[in-house]
């Protein structure tokens, strides 16, 4: 048996291109989408990300900035240009790219973004509203891996998903969202005991624990849905996911690919997101 690859670029583009046409919509209606990107530092992998985001919005034609400044900013020199951000009814999603500089506090410039432009989906109030099932900006990783396994027609009602990793960017909300839609959820991480029994249960393995290639077909049990959230660089520049991907392919129903697997689609959401909010915000 040979899995199923989920292109996840693929699946990011069809969505880009429905998100065109609504934001066509929302432009005739007096609404411009626009998203703020805050980058503190020179961070190599930042930047790429930030561009990435930059190119996908301009595609979806969603206005967006981003705002550089250096390590050296204070922690409330971000917080006034956030306050700034908050208080600009044109802007409707402020992103502060992370990790930020050690001298800043991730969770306070977080919880500094009013709840409602928060696209990450980082920010307590959001993610009290997903853990209780309401409507809200959902974090887009997490939120990205539910809409590949619907678009795909994967099953989650009343299958088993055993999540490895529980880092509040991706382990516990993708758990809580698989609850949310009526699946049983085990959480593994690195103080799991017989970690190959668990996930040899799942019906949907998510592996987000950022180590190359520590899961094999060992770990998979046969007609398995595998999510790799990992993304590693190799010392040869390549890169890698926490799955070793020719091996659980042996094994798997359907996997998904690093490269051009859960990343695209993570940037798709917090568009998605952009759009939700610009929406959110007109009407209020």
């Amino acid at each position: 048996m040979t899995a199923q690859i989920i292109n996840g670029k693929e699946l990011a583009y069809q969505l880009r291109m429905k998100m065109k046409e609504e934001v066509s919509t929302l432009k005739n209606e007096g609404i411009i989408p626009h998203l703020t990107v805050v980058l503190v530092g020179d961070n190599p992998a930042s930047k790429s990300y930030v561009n990435g985001k930059k190119r996908a919005s301009s595609e979806t034609n969603i206005s967006s900035e981003i705002i550089e400044l250096p390590v050296e900013t204070t922690e409330e020199e971000l917080l006034n240009v956030i306050e700034r951000l908050n208080n600009d009814q044109k802007v409707h999603g402020i992103l502060v790219q992370l990790p930020l500089p050690e001298h800043i506090q991730e969770q306070k410039i977080i919880e500094a973004i009013r709840p409602e432009k928060d696209v990450d989906g980082f920010h307590p109030i959001n993610i009290g509203r997903m853990m209780t099932g309401q409507d809200t900006l959902l974090p887009c990783t997490p939120y990205g891996i539910i809409k590949m396994l619907q678009e795909n027609n994967i099953q989650i009602e009343g299958k088993h998903a055993v999540i490895i990793g529980r880092s509040n960017i991706v382990g516990k909300p993708v758990g809580q969202l698989l609850l949310n839609e009526n699946a049983t959820v085990t959480y593994c991480h690195s103080r799991t005991k017989n970690l190959k029994e668990i996930t040899n249960q799942a019906d949907i393995l998510i592996v987000a624990i950022g180590i190359p290639n520590v899961i094999t077909a060992e770990h998979v049990k046969d007609g398995a849905v595998v999510i790799d959230v990992g993304i590693n660089r190799l010392d040869d520049g390549s890169l890698t996911g926490d799955v070793n991907f020719d091996s659980a392919l042996t094994k798997a129903a359907y996997i998904t690919p690093v490269p051009k697997g859960v990343g695209p689609m993570t940037i798709a959401m917090l568009l998605e997101n952009t759009i939700k909010a610009a929406k959110g915000l007109a009407h209020s």
